[in-house]
């Protein structure tokens, strides 16, 4: 079976991915130079059209699947409507699933293409560890917006934060804020995503302060928690208070992970700034309403869907092939961290 993809052809032949597809279904309005040349690709690179591509081109759908990676986000949950908004601008109609951590979200994403007859996917949040691959089979338009990947030379559309940056930043406001013993709840164990990402950030700046790393002081995630969720918080750190480790501040690598922090923290009689700094990280709307306000990493959700949308048209459109926008997130200052 050919590895190679509508993209790859359409990329090999200089063309967009609807004039591939009109050429390999003899639809008019291809010059024929260019219908030779796209059919020598696809004879030569032994491409087999994707069935559900093919009847998407036949169809007039406009629906754009958003495949949300992570049940029940309030960070992903704020985008929604700004998506489908957006989406609207453009005349497309907004089709949301999300999925569980564990769950194939490919297989997902084709079963939803021969459903709904999608023009394109923004993929939302998760982990790609070989995108190239894993995205062989989607023969649409596509995105990623805030999902992790590895670095190299992408060949995708990307829009995200950085996320070691980010959180270098957190964990360096609680350094010049005097605090040295630093504690971290992050993704799970072998968590290769934005939880890795956020660690990497924590461990930065503690390098960049002079601050030894101490393992005792990270907290993975438990695997039979929903991740990222208040349960999850609050068990972790409760555990972690629990060891009688000491520090002053704590860094959680979502707000939801640090709202189950606030309680573990006060249960065990201890008082949020005073005995312990919280800082959280994504900016969601029920930080500010927290006792103490959360200080947190604010992430640009509405410019990341906004652009996101943006950039996924310009593709159906064929005025671009990929993109990768990176945007700065901001640091709120609340009432969650004390100078010492």
């Amino acid at each position: 079976m050919s590895q190679y993809t509508i993209k790859d052809i359409a990329r090999i032949c200089g063309v967009g991915t609807s004039t591939v597809s009109r050429a390999i279904n003899n639809v008019p309005g291809v010059n024929e130079k260019t219908r030779e040349m796209i059919l020598e690709a696809v004879k030569k690179y032994h491409y087999v059209p994707n069935n559900s591509a093919v009847n998407l081109k036949k169809s007039d759908s406009n629906n754009v699947l958003v495949l949300v990676k992570g049940r029940n986000n309030p960070f992903f949950q704020s985008m929604y409507s700004v998506f489908e908004s957006e989406l609207q601008k453009y005349d497309y109609t907004f089709v949301l699933r999300e999925v569980g951590t564990y769950d194939d979200e490919m297989r997902v994403a084709q079963e939803l293409i021969r459903e709904k007859r999608l023009k394109g996917i923004i993929f939302l949040g998760g982990l790609m560890e070989n995108p190239e691959k894993e995205l062989r089979g989607i023969d649409i338009p596509y995105i990623l917006c805030t999902v992790a990947v590895n670095e190299g030379d992408n060949e995708y559309s990307i829009v995200t934060i950085d996320d070691v940056k980010e959180s270098m930043k957190a964990v360096e406001y609680l350094c010049r804020m005097g605090h040295r013993r630093i504690a971290m709840v992050t993704g799970l164990q072998n968590d290769n995503s934005i939880g890795y990402h956020r660690l990497m950030g924590y461990r930065k700046a503690l390098e960049k302060y002079g601050i030894p790393y101490d393992e005792s002081l990270v907290m993975h995630m438990e695997s039979d928690l929903p991740d990222y969720s208040y349960e999850n918080g609050y068990a972790v750190t409760k555990k972690l208070l629990e060891r009688g480790k000491d520090f002053t501040a704590l860094f959680a690598a979502s707000d939801t992970t640090a709202f189950g922090a606030y309680r573990a923290i006060l249960e065990s009689g201890k008082r949020i700034p005073d005995d312990i700094s919280v800082v959280g990280f994504d900016g969601i709307d029920m930080t500010n309403f927290m006792f103490p306000s959360l200080t947190t990493i604010r992430q640009p959700g509405e410019k990341l869907a906004a652009e996101s949308v943006r950039i996924l048209n310009d593709e159906i459109e064929e005025k671009i092939t990929t993109q990768k926008t990176l945007f700065p997130a901001e640091l709120i200052e609340n009432e969650s961290v004390k100078r010492i």
